[in-house]
C-alpha cells in the first residue's frame, strides 16, 4: 500500500506550501487531512476552494454541517466525522443534531431531518432523485438552490472522505475526543 506522509511546511511541495500557510492562519494548526492532500496541490487547493464555496451557499452553517456530517456518515469516514462534530459544535450546532446523524437516527427538527434524507437520497443515486424526491425536500421549506447547494457540500466531503480512506489519515488531537466509528 502506498504511503501517504502527513507533510508539513517544511516537507510540502513548494506549490502546496502557500496553502498550508493559508491553512494554518485560519484554524491555528494544519490539520492532518490537509497535510495529506499537500502531496497534491491541485487536490489540497481544490478541496479548500469547495470548502470556501459551500461556505458562501444559501444553506446555514448547520445545514451545512448536517451535509457534511451525512456524506461523510454515508461515507464511512472516521476522520471527517470527528473533525466535522468539533467544527458543528464550534458552530453551535445543536448537539442532538450531531448525535443523531452519527448515531444514524433521525433528527428531531423535521426540515433539517428532511435535509438529512435528501442528502442520502442524492448520494445513494448519484444525482437521480425522483420527482417525489424533489418535491418531499421542497415542501419541506427549502427551494431548487438548496438542492444544487447540497451537491457542493457532497463534492467537498466526498475529496476528504475518500482521501483519508487511502491514506487512512491519523485523527489530530483536536478530534480525539470524538472518535467515531462506523456501525458494523
Amino acid at each position: 500500500m502506498p504511503n501517504f506522509p502527513v507533510l508539513t511546511l517544511n516537507s510540502a511541495p513548494a506549490d502546496s506550501k502557500i496553502l498550508l500557510q493559508q491553512t494554518q492562519s485560519s484554524f491555528g494548526f494544519i490539520p492532518n487531512i490537509i497535510g495529506v492532500m499537500a502531496t497534491s496541490p491541485a487536490v489540497t487547493e481544490a478541496y479548500l476552494v469547495i470548502s470556501s464555496i459551500f461556505s458562501k451557499s444559501s444553506l446555514t452553517a448547520t445545514e451545512q454541517q448536517i451535509v457534511l456530517l451525512t456524506v461523510s456518515y454515508y461515507h464511512e469516514c472516521r476522520y471527517c466525522m470527528a473533525a466535522h462534530t468539533v467544527i458543528a459544535d464550534m458552530q453551535k450546532v445543536n448537539y442532538d443534531v450531531i448525535k443523531a446523524i452519527r448515531d444514524n437516527q433521525p433528527i428531531k427538527d423535521i426540515k433539517l431531518e428532511a435535509l438529512r434524507q435528501f442528502t442520502v437520497i442524492l448520494i445513494e443515486k448519484r444525482g437521480s432523485a425522483s420527482e417525489t424526491d424533489v418535491q418531499i425536500f421542497l415542501d419541506a421549506g427549502y427551494e431548487t438552490k438548496h438542492i444544487l447547494d447540497i451537491l457542493i457540500g457532497i463534492a467537498q466531503k466526498t475529496i476528504s472522505n475518500f482521501t483519508n480512506h487511502l491514506a487512512k489519515t491519523p485523527l489530530d488531537s483536536a478530534f480525539t475526543e470524538v472518535a467515531w466509528k462506523p456501525e458494523k
